[in-house]
């Protein structure tokens, strides 16, 4: 699967060659924020978890993975956009319902680039007759994010606690069929 090119931005499927553009993203720690309290990744980190992660629903022609996002102008890679199907480290992931979700380098927020990616990515992703519903997860206090779901059209599902390794936390779900 291939994602269109958009006015600004560019789109390539990321691999486990992209350690480096994924370390260079979550070393800020604004932008771990609402995914690790602000705890930054080591290079350990993604290439011992994260990278084995990526390609355990890396599914190229079904679209899911990480879409490394770049700006046309000078091709350089702002950040991510997450496909995946719902639940999928699970033991009933929903195949119909497909998880985005989003991480950007701080020097590209408030510019429109992560709703602008995040449509045209889900746009190609959901022309799959299978695909159902895309949805979409983050903690209640991260609006940015919440934003952007609105944008792509998603609609508040519910309001549930988020747990992970550094506790727990309010969080909420929003949802879209295509």
């Amino acid at each position: 699967m291939n994602i269109l090119r958009t006015a600004r931005l560019n789109f390539k499927l990321m691999d486990e060659n992209d350690g480096a553009l994924l370390f260079d993203l979550d070393n800020d720690p604004a932008v771990m924020e609402h995914l690790t309290r602000g705890q930054v990744s080591t290079m350990n980190t993604i290439k011992d978890v994260f990278i084995p992660r990526m390609q355990a629903y890396r599914h190229p022609q079904q679209g899911w993975g990480l879409w490394q996002v770049n700006l046309n102008d000078n091709d350089s890679f702002i950040g991510w956009i997450l496909i995946r199907p719902m639940g999928f480290f699970t033991t009933e992931p929903d195949f119909s319902d497909i998880e985005i979700g989003w991480r950007f380098k701080r020097v590209s927020w408030g510019k429109g680039y992560a709703s602008e990616a995040a449509a045209a990515v889900a746009d190609a992703v959901t022309k799959n007759g299978d695909v159902k519903t895309l949805s979409a997860t983050a903690l209640k206090a991260n609006s940015g994010s919440i934003k952007i779901m609105k944008k792509l059209g998603m609609k508040f599902i519910e309001h549930y606690n988020h747990r992970d390794e550094f506790g727990e936390l309010p969080a909420v779900l929003y949802r879209k069929s295509v």
